[in-house]
């Protein structure tokens, strides 16, 4: 199938485009700005379209109502005008209708969107989604929880209103999304976690007085600590890396401890790698893999999915480092020296063969 994706290459944009490439075989055309006077022939060459693109938050309340019912005007038109049926799933808000400027706007696009495919042209699948947070999310924009780990890692304490808030993580918005392009229902509305919003402020703090100082992973012992825990640490990559390991030596040998967790699953194993020889070239959706080089000479390289840019990390084992490998980074290790390389590798969940998590891409594109 031929999916068109708009909003690409925001916040929700890019979680689905990695979770579309990672657990299909669709072929996805992203769109943002610069691709939209496209939109028409775009549309008309697609089976379907995933709509995300929209106006959180603006200069004035126009701005905002009015951004997320022009879009939808602009996606209706060519709908119209595609020839054929388009299956539609729309990335609206359990806001859609409160009375606010961003309510009103993501209801009228529902509406828009909901007229032009009720004409024979297609189906629309509305997925009425939750506060989501997750890795990458601009702070003061996308969520509360984005500002909360800006404001950690800046050291900074923000004010906190405490109150109960239904999060959602990125990754299972965008599984909603994917279900949208098969189901027959008119509309899909995942459950959220309730979550206090002091609770949050307070986990980010129980991450960040371990984390930074010694690389210490915290209690991963629930699905929402997981996906927090992975939310702070891609607001610290790629400053706060490589987390530098502390070796303890006397005249037997050193001891380097490279793992301290405090709660939930983990597995621990180890490579040898000759000469020349690059390991990984993959990327994970929610796993913690953390690699550590304890003998010879190797570099780590990282590249985020959809982007060209590749950061090198290089380590030894005489002064041994570890990484924490991003979400949706791809990365790799390669022996850069003239002996056999030793590296442990740890992951916060035991390896399950038939949900492994790990998708083969290179991190190298030339």
């Amino acid at each position: 199938m031929k999916i068109l994706l708009t909003g690409a290459r925001g916040f929700l944009g890019w979680h689905t485009r990695l979770r579309l490439h990672a657990l299909t075989d669709h072929e996805v055309v992203p769109v943002g700005r610069d691709e939209w006077h496209d939109l028409p022939l775009l549309v008309a060459d697609s089976d379907a379209v995933i709509h995300i693109a929209g106006v959180n938050r603006a200069e004035t309340d126009d701005e905002v109502e009015g951004g997320n019912v022009a879009l939808a005007e602009d996606l209706a038109a060519a709908i119209r005008g595609a020839g054929h049926p388009l299956r539609i799933v729309y990335a609206n808000s359990i806001q859609a209708g409160n009375g606010t400027p961003y309510g009103r706007g993501k209801e009228r696009a529902a509406e828009i969107l909901r007229d032009a495919t009720q004409t024979g042209v297609g189906h629309l699948v509305d997925v009425l989604l939750p506060n989501i947070f997750g890795e990458h999310g601009r702070p003061q924009y996308n969520s509360f929880v984005a500002t909360f780990v800006d404001a950690t890692v800046r050291g900074e304490t923000p004010s906190i209103n405490d109150n109960q808030v239904g999060l959602l993580h990125v990754q299972d918005a965008a599984q909603a999304l994917l279900d949208g392009l098969e189901i027959s229902d008119a509309q899909l509305s995942p459950e959220p976690e309730t979550h206090g919003v002091q609770e949050v402020w307070d986990l980010l703090q129980e991450f960040h007085a371990n984390y930074v100082p010694v690389g210490e992973i915290p209690d991963l012992s629930t699905k929402f600590r997981i996906d927090l825990f992975n939310t702070y640490r891609a607001a610290l990559f790629p400053e706060h890396y490589p987390i530098r390991l502390t070796p303890h030596s006397d005249p037997r040998g050193s001891f380097v401890e490279t793992v301290r967790c405090r709660g939930g699953e983990g597995q621990t194993s180890f490579s040898t790698t000759v000469p020349g020889i690059t390991r990984g070239e993959h990327y994970h959706l929610h796993k913690i893999e953390r690699f550590a080089v304890i003998s010879g000479s190797a570099t780590m390289e990282l590249r985020k999915m959809f982007s060209d840019e590749v950061l090198t990390f290089p380590a030894t084992g005489d002064e041994p480092v570890a990484i924490d490998m991003p979400v949706g980074w791809v990365h790799n290790i390669t022996n850069t020296g003239d002996e056999v390389l030793l590296t442990q590798f740890w992951s916060h969940e035991l390896f399950r063969p038939d949900a492994p998590d790990t998708f083969p891409e290179p991190v190298r594109l030339d």
